[in-house]
């Protein structure tokens, strides 16, 4: 298994102003990394912003921010953008292709990556080929792909900094640990909307129960992986990647106060954690600024307030689609591509109101248990293997 040092990193100085590249500007992370920036204007400017939808917001982050380029998804809307954007000096692009070209520009210092799903992937291995240091929050990256990234990153350098709460937290944690052993990581789980409630009874759940997280405020798809326990096996195989560990040191527990995101354990008998309140600011700031850490008004731990810490193993009977998710992490090969492509069909026609709660589950387990499985796949392989996963889940659909 390719190893991922994490820890490299350019080393800027705090004076150096950097360019960054968001991309998934008008969803919910790259809001709130553009909320960063306004706060944060001396340090960091706009390079460059991708949407893939809200044309509407995208012209209007656009005029805010002033980027060197703006790059929409749909080929159709170029015109309009430039129509818009050219007179105010702004390059406008639409495509993917334009996309993975532009993350070459010399202004890019950072490319955020927070786009949602398989189409992040391909941005990921640009940037990392670019030699761009990478605030990844694309989490299909290292979940599909996380042997063909590693890989890469190996061959050509540059730096990851995930984004992800948990992972940031573990990253955070191994700084002065380069040279010593992990003995494993633990992530944590708030459990979601539906802790404690038996899987028969969760079949009725609507979408705005489900779209109820105790803590976060993210967009409707994460928070329906939140609400099924899925994005937490995926955040297992993410972890395995990041870190070089095997399966069986990757651990999970229930912690419904959700203040300690993540834990190394050290082969000594240290354990070293992470703490921050609920604000993917937080993490989002880090990544921008690291190796520095920029003063902030984002809310504080006060742990008087919190009380008490509490842990608990989770009940995979009441999260079967975590279940699934933990025989992806160990069995590996294109097992994380098939559920990872069913699961974004299935919620979406969660979201549609096409499916019930729990047959999010039963077109996941079909998926797996109907799709090829590929011991060693190439990128084309996967490729291949998120359409036919997403043609048969659709044929699911009742």
């Amino acid at each position: 298994m390719p190893k991922l040092h994490l820890l490299k990193f350019a080393g800027y100085l705090m004076e150096d102003k950097k360019g960054i590249a968001i991309l998934g500007s008008t969803g919910s992370l790259g809001r709130q990394s553009l909320e960063v920036i306004r706060l944060n204007s001396t340090q960091f400017f706009i390079e460059l912003l991708f949407a893939s939808f809200n044309t509407d917001l995208l012209l209007e982050q656009a005029i805010e921010f002033k980027p060197n380029i703006v790059i929409h998804a749909d080929e159709l809307r170029q015109q309009e953008l430039s129509d818009m954007l050219f007179p105010r000096g702004i390059k406008c692009f639409c495509g993917d292709k334009a996309l993975l070209q532009s993350l070459e520009l010399e202004g890019i210092d950072i490319v955020f990556n927070a786009i949602s799903g398989f189409p992040g992937i391909k941005p990921t291995i640009q940037a990392i080929k670019y030699g761009k240091t990478l605030a990844l929050a694309n989490k299909e990256s290292m979940v599909v792909a996380g042997n063909q990234v590693a890989k890469i990153y190996t061959e050509k350098g540059g730096s990851i900094i995930p984004v992800d709460a948990e992972h940031s937290g573990i990253f955070q944690s191994i700084l002065g640990e380069y040279s010593n052993t992990i003995e494993k990581i633990v992530l944590t789980s708030s459990g979601g909307p539906f802790k404690g409630i038996d899987l028969s009874d969760l079949q009725n759940m609507t979408k705005k129960q489900a779209l109820s997280n105790p803590h976060w405020k993210m967009g409707n798809k994460i928070t329906i992986d939140s609400s099924t326990m899925i994005n937490k096996g995926f955040e297992i195989i993410e972890a395995s990647w990041l870190y070089n560990l095997n399966f069986s040191q990757l651990e999970l527990l229930i912690h419904p106060e959700s203040i300690i995101q993540s834990m190394v354990y050290f082969e000594d008998g240290s354990v070293k954690a992470q703490l921050a309140m609920h604000d993917m600011r937080i993490p989002i700031q880090y990544a921008f600024s690291f190796p520095n850490r920029i003063k902030s008004e984002f809310p504080r731990v006060d742990l008087l307030k919190t009380g008490a810490l509490t842990f608990e193993d989770p009940d995979l009977s009441a999260y079967p689609n975590l279940k699934l998710s933990y025989l992806a992490a160990e069995k590996g090969g294109n097992l994380p591509a098939i559920l990872n492509a069913g699961n974004e069909i299935a919620v979406q026609a969660f979201l549609t109101e096409e499916i019930k709660f729990n047959d999010i589950y039963r077109i996941n387990d079909k998926c797996l248990n109907s799709i090829d499985y590929i011991q060693e796949p190439s990128f084309e392989d996967l490729e291949d293997t998120d359409k036919k996963t997403r043609q048969f889940a659709k044929t699911l659909i009742y």
